[in-house]
């Protein structure tokens, strides 16, 4: 394994596992610790960020590239994700069992949209 992959496995896992923790915290009002775990899923992102820039460090690229792409791919995650995350709640949540479906649907299918923007048509 090469060191560059070793370093972003482990601040990955950090960063990600930091950020779940936190979210949890936020969103289960059983653990009555919100503003905990605003502070520990922000530790989590930042991270998560410090991980993407030593990892273009390491491959000898700056930091990081901006384009009209990379915000448009980023968007697209984001909505992506957003959509999935409401059809989930429609059906599990709000007993919305058929338009959950649909909406999760249309968050799967925006998502794998990305695959064909990052990795090109050949």
């Amino acid at each position: 394994m090469q060191k560059k992959n070793f370093v972003s496995m482990i601040m990955g896992a950090v960063g990600g596992i930091l950020f779940a923790l936190g979210m949890c915290m936020c969103l289960l009002p059983e653990w009555n610790a919100f503003t905990q775990g605003v502070v520990v899923a922000a530790v989590g992102l930042v991270v998560l960020l410090i991980m993407l820039i030593v990892r273009r460090k390491m491959e000898g690229k700056p930091a990081i590239h901006l384009n009209g792409k990379a915000i448009a791919t980023v968007f697209l995650g984001i909505l992506g994700a957003l959509v999935l995350g409401v059809g989930m709640c429609m059906a599990m949540i709000w007993n919305m069992l058929v338009w959950g479906i649909v909406v999760g649907i249309v968050g799967i299918v925006l998502l794998l949209c990305l695959i064909p923007i990052c990795k090109g048509l050949k």
